[in-house]
Parts: C-alpha cells; sequence; structure tokens
C-alpha cells in the first residue's frame, strides 16, 4: 500500500506534520524530489524538529529514503542526521544510488544566477541551495550521482570532466574570479574529491545507498506501507506550475513514480493526500492573485496590494501562523485561499482525499474570503491559465464566508468533527465540494494531537 503526499499550492502546507500524524501505520517514507530547500517542522512528543532533507518519518523511528528524484547535499544530510542522533534519535535514512549530487559549486552558481536576474527584475527567488544547477547537470548528462561517490575513480573522473566547466562559465560568462568567491575550494577538483569520497566511504560503513526501486517494491512485498513525500507544492512544479517562478523537479503525483522507480500503477492504485493549507502562502516571486499584502514580490506586471488594512491583515495570519520559510527564514507572502489553484492541483495528482491545515490560524476573523475564479480579459475562468504572464493578469473573484471564533484546538481535536465551529465546518465543505474530495484531516493546532483525523489512508 502506498500513500502519497502531495502539496496542492506553493509549497508550506505542512506536508511533514500530516507524514507525521500518519505515521504510525507506515513503515517507510521515501522523498521523491525536491533537496534541502524544502522545510519541514514536525512537532513530536512536545520537540520541534526542523528537517530540509531528512524525511519526516525519521523522527517517528521509520526506515527513510531519498530516492531517485531527489538531489542531495551530503553535508546537510549528514548534519541532520548527526544533530538527529544527538537529540537522542536513531534515524535509519537510504540514499538512491540514482540520485544526483549537490556540490558546493553548484551552490555558487545559483547565488550568482540569482544576482544577475535582480539587475532585470527576473529573480525566481530560490533559496540559493543549489537546487537548480544539480537538475541543470542532471539533465545535461554531466551530473554526479551517489553511487559514484563510493567509486573513488568515477568520482574524480567526473570531476576532472564538470568543475573546468563550472569554472568558466563563472569566470567567462560572469566575469566573477574565483579566487574572489568566498569558497574558491568550490572549484577545486583535488578539495571536492577528498570531501565527496570520504561522503562516500560514510554511504559504504552505513549501508547507506539502495537501488530504490527495487529496496520500495521489496518492503511493499513484505507487507509493508510505504508513504511518498513531496516536498514544494504543486504551482511550482516545474511542468505543471507558473514556469519560470518554479523548483526545478516535480511535487505532483507523476514525480512520485519517475522519483521512486515504482510504476504508475502502483503510485495510483493508493491512496494520494492533498495537503491544503486554509489560507495561501508563498516564498518567492511570481504572481498570487488573492494576495493580502504585507511582503510584496517584484514580478514584472504584478501591481503591489500590501496596504492599509490588507497588510495588516496578511501580518495578522503571518504571525499567528508562524509563516517564516523553514530553510530560509523568510517571511512569506500571505493570500486568501486561491480555488482556481486547488482546482489545477487535485486534476493534476488526482487527489483521492485532502489534509486541511491551519483552520485555527483564521480563527477570530470577522470574515474569511477564497479566490473563487479569475476574470481574465472579461472571461471567468476556474483554473490556472498554463502561462505566468496571463496568470499575472488574472483578476479574483471572491466568495466571503462568515468567519469562526477561536476555539482550544485540544478539546476541539479530541471531540472531533462536530466539535469544530460551524462556521469553519461551512468553509471545509465548500472545499471538499469544489474539489470533489473528502478532508481526510483537518489541522486545528500546530501538534500532531490537535488534529481532526476523519480518515485513515492506510
Amino acid at each position: 500500500m502506498t500513500v502519497t503526499i502531495v502539496g496542492s499550492q506553493l509549497g508550506d502546507e505542512g506536508k511533514g506534520g500530516i507524514v507525521d500524524l500518519y505515521g504510525d501505520d507506515i513503515d517507510v517514507v521515501a522523498r521523491y524530489q525536491g533537496g534541502d530547500n524544502a522545510g519541514h517542522t514536525v512537532v513530536h512528543e512536545g520537540e520541534t524538529y526542523k528537517l530540509s532533507l531528512v524525511p519526516s518519518g525519521a523522527i517517528r523511528g521509520k526506515v527513510g529514503v531519498l530516492g531517485n528524484g531527489c538531489v542531495v547535499n551530503p553535508r546537510t544530510l549528514f548534519d541532520e542526521l548527526d544533530t538527529l542522533q544527538e537529540r537522542g534519535l536513531d534515524p535509519d535514512v537510504r540514499i538512491a544510488e540514482r540520485a544526483h549530487i549537490i556540490f558546493p559549486f553548484h551552490r555558487v552558481l545559483d547565488g550568482i544566477e540569482e544576482t544577475v536576474k535582480s539587475e532585470s527584475d527576473s529573480e525566481v527567488g530560490t533559496t540559493g541551495r543549489g537546487i537548480g544547477p544539480t537538475y541543470e547537470d542532471k539533465v545535461g548528462r554531466r551530473g554526479i550521482r551517489a553511487g559514484d561517490l563510493r567509486n573513488p575513480d568515477v568520482l574524480r573522473e567526473r570531476l576532472e570532466y564538470v568543475v573546468p566547466q563550472k569554472r568558466a562559465v563563472v569566470e567567462d560568462v560572469y566575469g566573477v574570479a574565483v579566487e574572489d568567491l568566498d569558497d574558491p575550494d568550490a572549484f577545486d577538483v583535488d578539495a571536492l574529491y577528498e570531501e565527496y569520497r570520504e561522503y562516500g566511504e560514510r554511504f559504504e560503513a552505513e549501508d547507506m545507498t539502495v537501488n530504490a526501486s527495487v529496496f520500495l517494491t521489496e518492503k511493499m512485498a513484505d507487507g509493508q506501507n510505504v508513504m511518498l513525500e513531496g516536498a514544494q507544492g504543486t504551482t511550482i512544479d516545474i511542468d505543471h506550475g507558473n514556469y519560470p517562478y518554479v523548483t526545478s523537479s516535480n511535487p505532483t503525483a507523476g514525480g512520485a513514480t519517475t522519483g521512486t522507480g515504482l510504476s504508475p500503477g502502483v503510485v495510483g492504485g493508493g491512496e494520494i493526500v492533498g495537503i491544503v493549507k486554509a489560507y495561501l502562502t508563498r516564498v518567492g516571486s511570481g504572481p498570487l492573485p488573492t494576495e493580502l499584502g504585507g511582503v510584496v514580490g517584484d514580478t514584472p506586471g504584478y501591481e503591489e496590494q500590501g496596504e492599509g488594512e490588507n497588510e495588516e491583515l496578511a501580518t495578522q495570519i503571518r504571525e499567528e501562523g508562524g509563516e517564516y520559510g523553514t530553510v530560509t527564514g523568510r517571511p512569506r507572502r500571505v493570500a486568501w485561499l486561491d480555488m482556481p489553484m486547488l482546482r489545477h492541483a487535485a486534476r493534476v495528482s488526482g487527489f483521492t482525499g485532502l489534509a486541511i491545515n491551519h483552520i485555527d490560524v483564521l480563527a477570530g476573523l470577522d470574515e474569511v474570503k477564497v479566490g473563487h475564479a479569475y476574470t481574465l480579459d472579461g472571461e471567468e475562468r476556474h483554473t490556472l491559465p498554463a502561462t505566468t504572464e496571463e496568470w499575472s493578469r488574472c483578476e479574483a473573484s471572491y466568495r466571503s464566508f462568515d468567519g469562526w471564533p477561536e476555539f482550544d484546538p485540544a478539546t476541539v481535536a479530541s471531540e472531533g468533527y462536530e466539535a469544530l465551529p460551524e462556521n469553519a465546518r461551512t468553509y471545509v465543505e465548500y472545499i471538499e465540494d469544489e474539489l470533489d474530495t473528502p478532508a481526510y484531516a483537518l489541522g486545528v493546532g500546530p501538534g500532531r494531537s490537535e488534529t481532526i483525523v476523519r480518515e485513515r489512508p492506510v
């Protein structure tokens, strides 16, 4: 049995918490895309864990797998594993031999490219973690994979091929002297070889690398349940998002098949749970038609909506919801729920259930709005346009809901759905009806126990 966890918006929907919520019934949690640009915050037994690469299930003692669709920074991976061990945990994390490795030169190039793009107001707003450049090398057939770190001869050969190319890009294309960089060793073949050979030795010593497809298939054949964990969200999917303000991989359910080696029949035969935040946030640039204001992107053609009452409301929701990037610490832009975005996500991934988080954050507001549709060039639209330029010209058409009072999350979670204020239930049922998908779980507080569980997918 598989359960695939998909972000239905722009990331930061609370996927890690849902992985943790259903963790009792799961044996293996596999990340299928992304890298250490993904932030997961998990609260378990009163402890808060902030992870950017290790699969969330590792907190609960589950086997974690970084699939072949991931890009892996060994520095981050071992820092997180060592920190978890220092906190008394014993995480069991495996890495697909086919997963590509992030090197320091990828991070340097990421930063330089964003700086150059900012000069023409076209930066994407990446985390600067080298994710995009690593995926570029993967597609360009010059990447270095986890399995290569275990073979010193192959590692050196591939470094000697790719590093001079990267140095030439930095110096000849961008006009930056490598010697003037904060980390000139990022382009030193010998230094990189020694560091990453040692990572390969640790992979070998701790039996960390696996053929992910075989490993997961065998676990399922043994009767174990596998959760496939996506990072980021549908609207920043490289194929289905608001290009070019996207990540470099596929957070949608299709990415779960290519990113793990499990067949479409296996993934589609299981549950696919779309994670929805009760409002909307994003980090980085790009259109946001239902934006309230307060922290505004600089997308060309996008008009700022960050004034007065809306700005105050955005700030209130941001502070109440702790809307700051797990990886970057950047304040997130805040918007009302965007239903065209959710319809797009549900269609692309085929959700069998929903988990709606942060319902408590909106408690106490007199009115809650939803962008029910868009108007573009006088025409009503119910889903995302295919081009970002069109999306930036969309105006949201709103539906208003009466607000609901503040409530005690623990009490509501323990008593169940009927204990949720009536107006909040109306809001939830509107989302279910629009997406024709039942809500399996409702997050009414930050803790794992502060969730109404209506259906367990396994």
